[in-house]
């Protein structure tokens, strides 16, 4: 156990309160099962971790925004960029994209700051942000490829070196939506609605000029309002949840959802074989890139993993769930129901195909594995839920071993490693001991011991009625320009 711990890196947990945030070190704890403080409150309005967990971007003020280093902590710089209105990282913290709402085409609101130096190496205008164009610039994972979604076109870049200009163009008339693949960035997914009789449709081009005269793979739909996007990692499949704000079948107000799948080598181009009808609530890659798992059908909705040509490899049974987390070992599972259902959660080991336990947390708003795969976080955060704000961790068997409250909590995120510093699976769960639950409210201290789910779960507050286009319209609308960045995150993942 003692050489496990000596070669992984030590877990941690951002943690934001309306006073600020502050650095958690995360489990195993050792101080009578509480973690320890790596850094106190800091006042700020959000923060954030790149994608691989080097860099972590602050919010001080609006129009204030420091990059540290993760690992220190040391400030690396601070940009001051009035109004700013949205910001986001590069995958590896190279860059810094903000966006400031602007009154003229002259006035160019899109900035892309090399951190290192200070400097803006791109600058561009744009009339308004949405949840398809922000950011408005895509990476790949390892910053390899760059390019920007424009009026019929994809804009590709060198990422090393902006200066260049737009280097090539992919001309896709009506492209409303784009995904590049993130390891490697070899190809990026184009989605192009319905127009004039003619049916929406999603397109696999790869990422080099000279291999994208024709697409690698197409897929055509009628009654498609929205898709989702979802490659794997190794950038060979592509899955595509295409949501229709109508139902012609009546079954459900909320519309209708399919799951399609293609592969960048055209083997595959048409909808995952599901053995129930109903919606598609959740759908996720293993971190291999060889298998997928999917909530889906009308409650009790029914949860199955796939390999990489749409073969059944497990089925996860059935219950009130809309939501799986797949560990980033590809070891275990969570097949979970939050939102507006109770909270059931199932933990699951795929490579021994059975069940480890299952227990509840209720009114999560996010959930998370760790980056080890041993540990399981879930978090009640406002403005989602202006009570009983907490934290939980489970052990990878479902079992719960700390929760806190808090007054008011807006964010619990786990900070990013890369899992070529962390030890194999089977050995990192050896030291996973079991613990003693404890829960620290804000008013003192007290216990509590974990309970399973109940047979009939408690009848939920009704809740006002909002039309479902209300409602999407809401989020997007405070992804983008709400002053409370933060507060945003738990609203957008619960979806």
């Amino acid at each position: 156990m003692a050489a496990v711990v000596e070669t992984s890196p030590v877990l941690e947990i951002l943690v934001r309160e309306p006073e600020g945030y502050s650095i958690w070190n995360g489990p195993p704890f050792n101080n009578n099962n509480q973690p320890g403080i790596k850094l106190e409150k800091v006042p700020c309005i959000s923060a954030k971790f790149s994608e691989d967990g080097s860099r972590l971007t602050v919010t001080k003020t609006d129009s204030a925004i420091s990059i540290y280093d993760s690992c220190n902590l040391k400030e690396i710089r601070c940009f001051q960029i009035p109004n700013v209105a949205a910001s986001a990282l590069s995958p590896c913290g190279t860059y810094l994209q903000t966006f400031q709402k602007s009154t003229t085409p002259q006035e160019k609101n899109v900035v892309l700051w090399n951190i290192e130096t200070g400097d803006p190496v791109y600058q561009q205008f744009q009339k308004n942000m949405t949840k398809a164009t922000w950011p408005s610039i895509r990476f790949s994972s390892d910053e390899a490829v760059a390019c920007r979604l424009a009026t019929n076109e994809i804009q590709f870049f060198d990422a090393a070196d902006f200066s260049k200009g737009i280097l090539h163009r992919l001309r896709i008339p009506g492209v409303a939506a784009v995904e590049l693949s993130k390891v490697p960035g070899s190809h990026v997914a184009a989605f192009v609605p319905e127009s004039k009789g003619s049916p929406a449709s999603v397109q696999i081009y790869a990422c080099g000029k000279e291999l994208q005269s024709q697409p690698l793979a197409r897929r055509s739909f009628f009654r498609c309002s929205s898709v989702q996007l979802n490659w794997n990692h190794g950038s060979t499949g592509l899955l595509v949840v295409v949501q229709s704000d109508v139902d012609k079948t009546n079954q459900s107000y909320y519309g209708e959802s399919k799951l399609n799948y293609l592969t960048t080598d055209g083997t595959h181009e048409g909808l995952v074989p599901l053995r129930k009808e109903g919606p598609i609530h959740d759908v996720q890659w293993s971190f291999s890139g060889k298998e997928f798992a999917v909530v889906y059908g009308f409650m009790p909705a029914s949860a199955t993993v796939f390999d990489k040509k749409c073969k059944p490899l497990l089925e996860l049974g059935s219950g009130p769930y809309n939501t799986i987390r797949w560990n980033p070992k590809g070891k275990f599972l969570c097949l979970a129901g939050f939102g507006n259902l109770p909270g059931d959660m199932a933990f699951w080991d795929f490579v021994d195909k059975k069940q480890l336990g299952t227990t509840r947390a209720e009114c999560s708003v996010t959930s998370e594995w760790s980056a080890d795969g041993r540990y399981f976080m879930t978090a009640t955060t406002a403005p989602r839920l202006q009570v009983d704000n907490c934290i939980k961790f489970f052990h990878y068997n479902g079992s719960l071993f700390f929760k806190k409250m808090f007054d008011k909590l807006f964010q619990a995120d786990w900070k990013p490693e890369s899992q070529d510093k962390l030890g194999e699976i089977a050995e990192l769960i050896k030291s996973v001991d079991s613990m003693k639950v404890e829960e620290t409210k804000p008013q003192g201290l007290g216990s509590t011991s974990k309970k399973p789910a109940s047979v009939n779960p408690r009848a939920q507050k009704p809740a006002a009625y909002r039309p479902p286009h209300a409602k999407n319209a809401a989020v997007v609308q405070a992804e983008v320009f709400s002053d409370n960045y933060g507060c945003l995150e738990g609203v957008l993942r619960e979806k």
